[in-house]
């Protein structure tokens, strides 16, 4: 009867995990901060994005260096670089773009915050 009760309590837990893993929705870092998972940002759409760098080199939209790495989360200098207005036909987004590095990206216009490197 015990071996019964520890087999099917065993069966329910193993059944469990993978609702409980689907459930998560962030990730600790150990710093006290969090990583969400599944947080969509509406950028530049994949199969928009050839014709989007085609529109940035035809605009001649002026390089700006910065000594940090281009990476998304990262904010730019409050001084020193110009943000676009991101056309209509390439999907209605909150976001300006500039080109930082060689690399076109989508930046919050608030916090200056990276939110998208279109490659």
């Amino acid at each position: 009867m015990r071996n019964r009760l520890f087999a099917m309590a065993a069966i329910a837990g193993v059944m469990a995990v993978p609702i409980a893993a689907q459930a998560q929705s962030t990730i600790g870092t150990g710093g006290g901060s969090a990583v969400v998972i599944g947080e969509h940002v509406e950028g530049i759409a994949p199969d928009v994005r050839p014709a989007f760098r085609e529109y940035i080199v035809r605009e001649r939209v002026p390089n700006y260096t910065i000594s940090e790495r281009v990476t998304v989360g990262t904010v730019l200098p409050e001084t020193g670089v110009t943000y676009y207005d991101v056309p209509q036909s390439f999907g209605v987004t909150p976001y300006r773009y500039t080109v930082v590095n060689g690399q076109t990206i989508l930046v919050e216009p608030r916090s200056r915050r990276i939110v998208q490197v279109v490659d």
